[in-house]
């Protein structure tokens, strides 16, 4: 066997390697919290979101996030489900990208998006950077779904349900890839597909839900990306 190759494809391997990790990790993660007011008590919810800027050759791609959106059990069969999507005219995909450096800028911060990864504390998410909220009257039918208004979710879920308030907070990025958990760092949360079965489907259930909820969809979006992106 001929070994004079083996460093050089070894040091190509890592360079490869290497580039591919400066490429695809992300810029920045947070921890987007749900939490509401129900008769039983404060019930709430979380997710961690990874945000990834364009860093390929091309510079053709975009900022992308992956994570799921975060549902909130609020017991008695109700359920709040905050989305990753706004709305912008018609369901907007990208502006889940920039909630925590919004947030942050909101609270009076004003980083960057390239200190993001640097920030702590925890900031709260008002307004137009909230994201759409729907609740299912049955989780196993996405044609369920509702639109809920963050200032009024009496009207859907019935009294003495409200919205305590949403929060974003930064948190380390760890050893990506291998964010496993514990020292290496947060993982990206993922459950909704268990949550929502329906999203494993070869159909377009994500599109009904949508729909049903009296979301405003653009023909050319993928519904699905407003309750998971990979």
């Amino acid at each position: 066997m001929n070994f004079k190759w083996l460093g050089p494809v070894a040091l190509l391997a890592a360079l490869f390697v290497g580039d591919q990790i400066r490429i695809n990790r992300p810029g920045h993660k947070y921890r987007l919290t749900v939490e509401a007011d129900t008769p039983e008590g404060a019930k709430s919810a979380f997710g961690v979101l990874s945000v990834h800027p364009d860093r390929g050759y091309s510079r053709q791609g975009h900022t992308a996030t992956k994570g799921d959106a975060v549902f909130v059990d609020l017991g008695g069969g109700r359920n709040l489900v905050a989305l990753l999507a706004h709305i912008d005219k018609t369901v907007d995909l990208d502006g889940i990208n920039y909630v925590a450096l919004r947030a942050y800028k909101a609270a009076g911060r004003n980083p960057s998006f390239n200190e993001m990864s640097r920030m702590t504390g925890v900031v709260a998410v008002t307004g137009a950077l909230i994201p759409v909220l729907v609740t299912f009257a049955d989780p196993n039918d996405p044609s369920t779904a509702r639109n809920v208004a963050p200032d009024d979710l009496e009207a859907l879920l019935g009294k003495g349900f409200r919205l305590h308030g949403i929060t974003a907070e930064v948190v380390p990025n760890g050893f990506w890839p291998l964010d496993f958990g514990g020292p290496l760092g947060e993982p990206v949360t993922r459950g909704i597909e268990a949550k929502l079965k329906w999203l494993n489907g070869a159909d377009n259930s994500a599109a009904v839900a949508i729909k049903a909820a009296g979301l405003p969809a653009a023909l050319s979006i993928d519904a699905k990306e407003a309750f998971t992106r990979k």
